[in-house]
């Protein structure tokens, strides 16, 4: 009797200990096949959940614009004859100062005479006795050493030119020294002498031209500057900027007559609109463009005038106005708005009704569970918005109650959310 009892036990305990293994197996199944259909699931669309992550969102169009400016050419009687530039393509210059020359008459031969002169001149210097000149002589001699040294170090051509005339200068006044204390009619004495005749030819034909206001010095004269002028926008129009015949991107070529000079404080950029952000857009709204050296600067629209169905703006820049000197026709961004923080695809949010209100949310996914968090949407393009956690003030006067309210969910960064919400 106690054996079958004792078999009877073993057995029902044999029973219980088969019984919790399966029940344990049957969990790892669970787990394994739960488990596998999340990583099928994952393979075959992996893109069902993003990271909530910052970032930033903007609204932009490209568009043709014509440059306007206020410009002052400045030319002289003498263009016939060539210039010389005397400040560089975009150099700010003050009301005055001098810009570019025109060549006299006959310069080429008299620069030569006088080249030549100049050798002879040294070559005789070096044999004539002037024991009274030697210090202020050895002064100059070292300066031109030092000018054709940083001749030599100078890597653009405006300063090899200045250097140049330096080192011309001083050869001048070594020579004149000389000449002061030669003997009358020497040999050095009549070299002098002829050489400040052909100097004195030489500058009486020169005209220099000087800046007639302050600014930024161009030589790329067109023809237009009368043309696209600041002063009355009213008589611009689509068929009027289209009839200049400017081409996109085109650099306008130098002038060899005369130069102008730029306001480098402003200047305006004239296009032709019709998008919905352009015709909801007024005088005095600041926009950000994007100029063709990838430069963002803030403009801000001072006209607008109706053309059938389009819009023509002018925004004015106070930035970056010497980049756009050689150019009357560009091709350029205009960022009417741009926002940050949570950023998410536009399929991601859903919305639901809660009395006269549409209430935006998404859903996200936290440990297997699913939760719907409601979101303001701050900006939203075509394809993407930045969103924002509601406040509990915000959501009362909404219309939602103290236990929704207690019960809702934060938004924070990294949470995972669905790319497409469910309902």
């Amino acid at each position: 009797m106690k054996n079958n009892i004792k078999k009877a036990k073993t057995k029902k305990k044999i029973l219980k200990q088969n019984t919790t293994f399966l029940i344990i197996l049957i969990i790892l199944a669970i787990i394994v096949i739960y488990a596998g259909y999340k990583v099928i699931i994952f393979i075959k669309n992996p893109t069902d959940t993003f990271s909530l992550e910052q970032g930033s969102i903007y609204e932009e169009e490209r568009s043709i614009g014509y440059i306007i400016r206020e410009e002052t050419v400045t030319k002289g009687s003498n263009y016939k004859n060539g210039m010389e530039k005397i400040k560089s393509e975009g150099e700010k210059v003050a009301k005055g100062e001098h810009i570019f020359r025109y060549y006299s008459n006959g310069e080429s031969s008299l620069i030569k005479k006088i080249q030549d002169l100049d050798q002879k001149i040294e070559k005789a210097m070096s044999q004539e006795d002037l024991p009274f000149l030697s210090a202020d002589i050895k002064t100059i001699e070292k300066q031109i050493e030092d000018q054709i040294n940083s001749l030599y170090k100078a890597n653009d051509m405006q300063t090899v030119k200045e250097i140049k005339k330096q080192i011309s200068e001083n050869i001048t006044k070594k020579a004149k020294i000389a000449g002061t204390l030669s003997p009358a009619g020497s040999y050095l004495k009549k070299l002098i002498d002829e050489r400040s005749t052909y100097e004195n030819q030489l500058n009486k034909g020169v005209e220099y031209l000087s800046a007639p206001v302050s600014g930024v010095v161009s030589y790329k004269v067109d023809g237009y500057e009368e043309v696209l002028t600041p002063n009355d926008f009213s008589k611009l129009s689509a068929d009027f900027l289209e009839k200049l015949g400017f081409k996109t991107g085109q650099v306008v070529a130098d002038s060899t007559e005369s130069a102008k000079i730029i306001n480098n404080f402003e200047c305006y950029i004239a296009c032709i609109l019709n998008s919905k952000q352009a015709k909801e857009a007024t005088v005095g709204d600041n926009v950000k463009i994007r100029l063709p050296n990838n430069d963002e600067v803030t403009g801000q629209i001072v006209y607008i005038s109706n053309e059938n169905d389009e819009l023509l703006i002018v925004f004015r820049i106070n930035r970056d106005i010497q980049s756009l000197i050689s150019y009357r026709k560009i091709s350029f961004d205009i960022i009417w708005w741009s926002a940050t923080g949570k950023k998410v695809p536009n399929e991601s949010i859903a919305y639901e009704q809660k009395g006269e209100n549409q209430i935006a949310y998404v859903c996200r996914t936290r440990a297997g569970y699913t939760t719907k968090i409601w979101v303001k949407v701050l900006k939203q393009n075509e394809k993407h918005a930045i969103i924002e956690n509601y406040t509990e003030t915000e959501l009362a006067e909404l219309g939602f109650s103290s236990e929704e309210i207690r019960g809702r969910g934060i938004l924070s960064l990294y949470d995972e959310i669905y790319k497409k919400s469910t309902q």
